[in-house]
């Protein structure tokens, strides 16, 4: 588990001040989403110090509880669509343990993932030094485009983006090498997005970064002479909480921590 904490002078903040700032921030009534976006889980009025992460897990909320946090910020939380609506095993656990301490939880899916500056694939970019030229793929009633293209600096042989990647994001990507060409011009989306695949070898690029693979995915980067590249689910969608977090450590003055709770996928 690592910590990254950043103190922003103990201020506090309302809670119903700290959602509407948050929604209105990533536009959340743009999009179409398979679960509910901003707050989830209501807790204490006053919040002045937050608890961020990937995802809503028991581990996350036993270590916002030994921090004291007032709130939790999460990009995947409870309630998507589809699942069992009852609140047994699991789920009963995960929300007693937020409400009996009073504290907040707050979650931001699709909005978290395409927002422009903090979002998941702009922090992406920024932390592999990709320049961005543009947004495709597009979901939500704002057909807001999740995905991102743009380019590399310098033309640069796949292993060796393998390798920077590697130690980017501390772990190993699975890598569909298809040829031996250098990759420059390079599409991405954070998660679970290989379905997004296609529409980036559409655009011509030399390669794709997405969480996630599925079978079908090796066979469409060998014959489209695409590269592919699965970084992890969780791997690649580390940053947007972690630059909101920061965001709000900024304009309010509260104290955030964002703790990596380890996950291999």
């Amino acid at each position: 588990m690592t910590v990254v904490y950043i103190k922003g002078g103990g201020e506090m903040v309302t809670r119903s001040e700290l959602v509407d700032y948050i929604n209105t921030l990533l536009n959340i009534s743009a999009f179409d989403d398979y679960a509910p976006n901003g707050l989830q889980v209501e807790g204490s009025n006053q919040i002045s110090k937050i608890i961020g992460g990937v995802t809503a897990s028991q581990a996350l909320i036993d270590a916002a509880l030994e921090q004291k946090a007032d709130a939790i910020l999460v990009h995947h939380g409870f309630f998507w669509k589809g699942e069992d609506v009852r609140v047994v095993g699991m789920k009963h656990r995960r929300l007693k343990s937020l409400l009996m301490a009073d504290m907040n939880m707050l979650a931001y899916h699709l909005p978290l993932d395409a927002h422009h500056q903090l979002g998941n694939n702009a922090q992406l970019a920024r932390l592999l030094k990709i320049d961005v030229q543009g947004s495709f793929g597009g979901a939500g009633t704002g057909a807001t485009a999740l995905a991102m293209h743009g380019c590399l600096r310098k033309p640069i042989a796949g292993a060796v983006f393998h390798q920077q990647l590697t130690a980017a994001l501390q772990r190993t990507p699975l890598h569909i090498a298809v040829n031996d060409k250098p990759l420059q011009h390079i599409a991405w989306c954070t998660g679970a997005a290989q379905s997004y695949f296609e529409a980036a070898v559409a655009l011509g690029v030399d390669a794709f970064i997405t969480g996630e693979i599925s079978e079908q995915t090796t066979h469409i980067a060998r014959e489209s002479g695409v590269d592919f590249f699965a970084a992890g689910h969780h791997a690649t969608e580390r940053y947007g909480v972690l630059a909101l977090g920061k965001d709000l450590a900024d304009h309010f003055g509260l104290d955030f921590s964002f703790i990596d709770i380890d996950n291999p996928v």
